[in-house]
């Protein structure tokens, strides 16, 4: 287990104050979980991970020469985008595959894959911001990056990408009029998800700390292999870093969420 790396941080350049992150980059599991009672088959499906998010960031951090931190295990172990008290933190079905390796689950269990796995990645992230917050003496701006599927249910999903988000609108609002403004491009707004979500990644690192922000999502068949890769790359680092050169993207301000009060 001591080799087992929960996390990943991409190194970068600390001074040009961005985070870019990947909860769910990876679909590894420690041996001692062998594959949770799923066929090997289901761990290149996304409810192991998100296909070609790993990739993608990776390019994305070294075009902009940014930092960021890649979850290290698959989302079937936990779910480092839940909050801690999320009944769907470790799943016991995902989209018709029954985990049997995560049920019957004891308190103990549970309890070890937060500690083990769940808080590493977020300290991890937090160390990260934080380390770039204090290299600029501004607030980062954060990009979390996520993928999704054509199609769900049989119903196809017509967006090329998403833009998911709570209530702070300051980098989410250019995002959006930078991709609609290529008319060969359908770009959702809190579809096919709502982005407010209590306790996710978001809003645990950036809403409740008045970090500016935008959680985006990819179609999965778009970037599913390397020219996709590169084509998004290219398309998203310019984005990135007009938005990030916006001096109001690096200011702290902290909105209401769309869940409810803060906990003081």
């Amino acid at each position: 287990m001591t080799d087992f790396r929960p996390f990943e941080i991409i190194p970068g350049n600390r001074d040009k104050g961005m985070v870019i992150l990947g909860d769910h980059a990876m679909r590894h599991l420690p041996e001692r979980y062998g594959n949770l009672g799923l066929p090997e088959a289901a761990f290149s499906r996304h409810i192991a991970y998100d296909i070609g998010i790993e990739s993608l960031c990776r390019h994305l951090c070294k075009r902009l020469d940014v930092p960021g931190v890649l979850g290290g295990f698959s989302r079937l172990l936990i779910d480092p985008n839940r909050g801690e008290d999320d009944p769907t933190l470790i799943m016991k079905i995902s989209d018709g595959a029954i985990i049997s390796g995560n049920h019957p689950i004891t308190d103990e269990e549970w309890n070890y894959r937060i500690e083990t796995f769940h808080r590493p990645y977020h300290k991890a992230v937090d160390e990260t911001i934080s380390a770039v917050a204090e290299a600029t003496g501004k607030a980062p701006l954060v990009f979390s990056m996520h993928s999704f599927t054509p199609a769900w249910k049989s119903v196809p999903r017509p967006w090329h990408a998403a833009v998911l988000w709570d209530s702070d609108e300051r980098a989410v609002m250019p995002l959006l009029a930078k991709l609609g403004a290529d008319t060969d491009l359908v770009i959702g707004d809190n579809e096919p998800y709502d982005g407010a979500l209590r306790n996710d990644t978001m809003f645990r690192h950036c809403m409740m700390k008045g970090i500016p922000h935008a959680l985006l999502e990819v179609r999965q068949d778009l970037i599913g292999g390397e020219a996709g890769i590169a084509e998004w790359t290219d398309r998203l680092a310019p984005i990135f870093a007009e938005i990030n050169a916006d001096p109001a993207q690096h200011e702290y301000k902290r909105y209401p969420s769309r869940t409810g009060p803060y906990e003081t």
